[in-house]
């Protein structure tokens, strides 16, 4: 009896797979009745999904989390707000954007506080918007930013202190603009700047702080401006000798005044061609005068008073001394007539005789 359980085992289990085995034949048969797409869809859904957001990536998503609604922004940390016609800074920038393309928009002005929130911005682009005025602290909390351009803008004066916090700031690019005086105050110290645009302005010359500041500076825009080649440009002329430039370049750098000086190349002017400038004052100079001669005028002032007062002091001194060492006067006898002019004429006759 139990070898016959024993040996009834096999026989089950042969019986058991026999059965699976139909079964899943007649749903093979059943499947190969449906129409391909159906068969496909059913048979491999999870591919089809998982790659469709893979083919969507590379345009951008706007309205993405850290991304302005505005613009496209990718998973490198770019957002893209070109040619939008955008008339102010988009709102909801983010740490997540590293690079932010405004150019081709109708940005006309740059508030206090533009780019808040955008701390980790290194590359900014506000070409060809029509720009016109920028606040002193428009780009405060850019730390990080190292490439800025704003050329082809309508830009005909910059605050001083604008570019003052960008002090990792390495490419500046203010070219096709209007300005017509750059202060060393509007740059500030930007020690790790390499190259500064200048080129089609209206610049006659440079402050002589300007370049002072900027001691990584190597690639610096100069043609299509209107130079003067007078004391003023002296600053400019000694940097180009100590950066030499390629010829064509160099060639196009040219004086429009004044007379005697028109077509001059400035990088031909050696220094002695400014022996007859004075040399100016430094700021730290000014100052010194400045304190120093109401200071003075104050102190000569003082000094006059009180000798003054020390003079008459003495001389009153004196007078009472003299006043005490002179007798008194003794009063006319009471009991004495005053003369007659009868006795004053035989005095005098006694007196001739």
């Amino acid at each position: 009896m139990p070898q016959r359980q024993a040996g009834s085992e096999p026989c089950r289990t042969q019986v058991f797979q026999g059965g699976l085995a139909a079964a899943l034949m007649r749903c093979l048969f059943f499947l190969s009745r449906l129409t391909p797409p159906l068969l496909l869809l059913l048979l491999c859904p999870l591919p089809v999904r998982a790659q469709a957001p893979t083919a969507s990536a590379p345009s951008g998503t706007p309205g993405a989390q850290g991304c302005p609604e505005a613009c496209a922004c990718t998973a490198g940390g770019q957002a893209n707000c070109s040619g939008r016609a955008l008339p102010v800074v988009p709102a909801g920038l983010s740490w997540h954007v590293r690079r932010l393309l405004l150019d081709h928009n109708r940005v006309r002005a740059l508030p206090p506080g533009a780019f808040v929130g955008a701390g980790a911005l290194l590359r900014l682009d506000l070409r060809e918007n029509g720009l016109r005025w920028v606040h002193a602290r428009a780009f405060w909390g850019l730390s990080a930013l190292q490439c800025l351009d704003l050329g082809a803008n309508q830009l005909e004066a910059l605050a001083p202190g604008t570019f003052a916090q960008l002090r990792a700031l390495r490419n500046l690019s203010l070219a096709d603009n209007r300005l017509a005086r750059l202060e060393p105050a509007t740059l500030g110290a930007l020690p790790l700047l390499r190259a500064l645009s200048l080129q089609n302005n209206e610049l006659s010359e440079l402050a002589p702080g300007v370049l002072a500041d900027l001691p990584a500076l190597g690639a610096l825009g100069l043609r299509g401006n209107p130079w003067a080649c007078g004391c003023a440009l002296r600053p400019l002329c000694a940097w180009l000798r100590r950066h030499p430039r390629p010829a064509p370049e160099t060639e196009a750098l040219l004086c429009v005044s004044p007379g005697r000086l028109t077509l001059s190349p400035l990088a031909a002017f050696p220094d002695s061609a400014f022996s007859h400038c004075t040399q100016p004052l430094a700021a730290r100079d000014l100052v010194v005068i400045c304190s120093l001669g109401p200071v003075s005028f104050l102190a000569s002032l003082a000094a006059c008073l009180a000798l003054g007062s020390v003079l008459a002091a003495w001389r009153a001194r004196r007078r009472r001394r003299s006043a005490a060492r002179r007798p008194p006067r003794r009063p006319p006898d009471p009991g004495s007539a005053p003369a007659s002019p009868a006795d004053l004429g035989r005095v005098a006759a006694c007196a001739r005789t």
